[in-house]
């Protein structure tokens, strides 16, 4: 097996903000020891400092032939669903770095018989691929972006911090600020049942008419929907 692609995901669990989805392209004719070596810190995103995954994002840019970074946001994940959005991103990316000869493999989700490469689902895979836990980096890292960015619209929120995640500090944000026009409003993600919310939000977004920032939002949403980056 010369040619191994890994998909994985960051955010599929948030409050608020997009869901990405990265895949990454090795050639494993190609990568050197030194590569190894520069790669051996790779695990689950999750698992790693701020620092380190952005350590590692220039070096997982360095060694794939090819990578895909696609993002779907809070409006999508609202009207599709998100486990349904969660494996369109992952089908997308794979796709995007897929070549004749290649094994996907995707951090335990079954993508569909229909998926047209040759794919296996690992579970725990971002822990034993390191194709996998390649693009756990680049999601993770390109969502973390994304959100700092958001943070300086919605400070309220101290979105730069937990990113989007269900932290107490962000249950206490909602609950005084309410939501943004950032957070997903179905309630589809585990994490909204610990706050307690049966259906009804504790308060609409303002409409943009009356929220200036809710543009500039908006903006960042629409760049960050579809695909990102496909760089080989």
């Amino acid at each position: 097996m010369r040619w191994v692609a890994g998909a994985d995901e960051a955010g599929r669990g948030c409050l608020a903000g997009p869901l990405v989805a990265a895949a990454v392209l090795f050639d494993l004719e190609r990568i050197t020891p030194r590569d190894v070596r520069a790669l051996g810190r790779l695990n689950d995103s999750k698992q790693c400092t701020e620092e380190c995954r952005e350590e590692l994002y220039p070096i997982v840019m360095r060694t794939a032939v090819k990578v895909s970074v696609v993002s779907r946001c809070a409006r999508r994940i609202d009207t599709r669903g998100l486990h349904r959005t969660n494996l369109d991103a992952l089908r997308e990316s794979l796709a995007r770095v897929a070549r004749p000869g290649v094994m996907c493999l995707s951090d335990g989700f079954p993508l569909g018989k229909d998926f047209p490469w040759p794919l296996r689902a690992v579970v725990d895979g971002d822990t034993k691929s390191a194709a996998i836990a390649a693009a756990s980096i680049l999601a993770k890292v390109t969502r973390d972006r994304f959100m700092r960015r958001a943070d300086a619209l919605y400070p309220g929120w101290d979105f730069a911090s937990h990113v989007g995640y269900s932290t107490p500090e962000h249950r206490d944000a909602i609950r005084r600020l309410g939501v943004s026009p950032l957070h997903r409003m179905s309630f589809q993600s585990l994490a909204y049942q610990q706050l307690g919310f049966d259906s009804d939000p504790l308060c609409e977004p303002l409409p943009p008419e009356l929220d200036p920032a809710a543009l500039e939002v908006a903006r960042l949403e629409d760049a960050s929907e579809g695909v990102l980056q496909v760089v080989e």
